[in-house]
């Protein structure tokens, strides 16, 4: 079983830190407009304090996803890579070879 990603965990509680309180506030009848204004204050207010972890995984998953480790390497890189070596090899020995012969 996949484990639920950070940022769709942490969105719902949002979410439900926001709805929670709007709801109770509706059921007890207070305006509408008040009662949206205030669950949002009290939302971001309990999300900053209650949801500090799941907000720093989230912002590490964003910014490993902005910022990987290792350079995403072609599959022939290693193999170009030796042939080139290789190439290189030869130069080197036949430069070597012809500075012995013009001695």
């Amino acid at each position: 079983m996949k484990a639920v990603p950070a940022w769709v965990s942490y969105s719902v509680l949002r979410v439900l830190l926001f709805a929670v309180p709007l709801a109770a506030m509706l059921a007890l009848r207070i305006e509408w407009w008040i009662a949206t204004i205030a669950a949002a204050l009290i939302g971001a207010s309990l999300s900053f304090i209650l949801l500090r972890k799941p907000r720093e995984e989230v912002a590490l998953g964003l910014y490993q996803a902005r910022h990987p480790q290792k350079e995403s390497v072609h599959p022939d890189a290693a193999s170009e890579d030796a042939a080139l070596d290789r190439a290189a090899e030869r130069a080197t020995e036949t430069e070597l070879q012809r500075e012995r012969e013009s001695q």
